[in-house]
This record gives structure tokens, C-alpha cells and sequence, in this order.
């Protein structure tokens, strides 16, 4: 896996994956970013976010539950000194489907948590990660 991050102006930058997609990041203006693009940190908890949501969707379907959305909220704390480490981490999945039991959903945030996530696992290490979950019928 690779990735290509280029400074363009100021704090602003273009990172292109492996996998040929692009996005703008930047700092905001007390760092001299402008604002025109997401954070380097905000991206880590995006990836963390999606990581865990396609483990949960995936498990759930291959279990064949309906489900017809999933939305992982993530919110963080961090250090309030350098290096700024994330310190706490909670996501939140909302999945609304037919049918959805509590014993499926708890089972698949708690594989992705302890098992498949490799964002959470990774960032584990330095923050408290929890998880919960609430379910709504589609």
C-alpha cells in the first residue's frame, strides 16, 4: 500500500492513494493553512470511521442481515500537548435495517473493535477506543 502527499502553497497539500484518489489538506489559518481542505488528524479519524463501518456492514451482510444504512459518528480527544496523540476515541454506529437484532450488531462493532479494524487496532495503542451502537428499524 502507498500514498503520495505534495505540499502545494501555504499548508496546503494533495494526497493521492495508492488506488489513484485525491484530497485536499490543509491547516487552518493560525497554522497559515486557509481552510481549504480537511485536516491531517480529522483524516485519521475518517479512516478510522470508515474502517470500522465496512467491517460492521460486511459481517452483517455476510451474516445476511438487512441492512440498508450504517453511519459511524466519531468524536476524539486529544493531547493537549505535542506530539497531540488522540488519547480518547468513541464511534457511534447508527444502523437502521428490517429485522436487525441486538445480538448481531453488538457481535459485529465487537469483531471489527477486537478484531478486523486495522485503523482502531492501530490507534488503539494510544488512545481509549470505546464503541456503541444504537439500531433503528428502515
Amino acid at each position: 500500500m502507498k500514498a503520495r502527499v505534495k505540499w502545494v502553497e501555504n499548508m496546503l497539500m494533495v494526497g493521492e492513494s495508492g488506488s489513484g484518489h485525491a484530497i485536499i489538506m490543509d491547516g487552518p489559518p493560525e497554522h497559515g493553512g486557509r481552510n481549504l481542505g480537511i485536516r491531517p488528524m480529522e483524516m485519521l479519524l475518517l479512516g478510522l470511521g470508515g474502517c470500522a463501518e465496512i467491517d460492521v456492514v460486511h459481517i452483517l451482510k455476510r451474516g445476511r442481515h438487512r441492512v440498508s444504512s450504517c453511519e459511524a459518528v466519531v468524536e476524539a480527544e486529544r493531547a493537549v500537548t505535542d506530539p497531540k496523540v488522540f488519547t480518547s476515541i468513541h464511534v457511534h454506529f447508527v444502523l437502521a435495517g428490517t429485522g436487525l437484532s441486538e445480538k448481531a450488531v453488538a457481535r459485529a462493532v465487537a469483531l471489527s473493535a477486537e478484531k478486523y479494524c486495522s485503523a482502531s487496532l492501530m490507534l488503539g495503542k494510544t488512545a481509549a477506543i470505546t464503541h456503541d451502537y444504537e439500531i433503528r428499524e428502515a
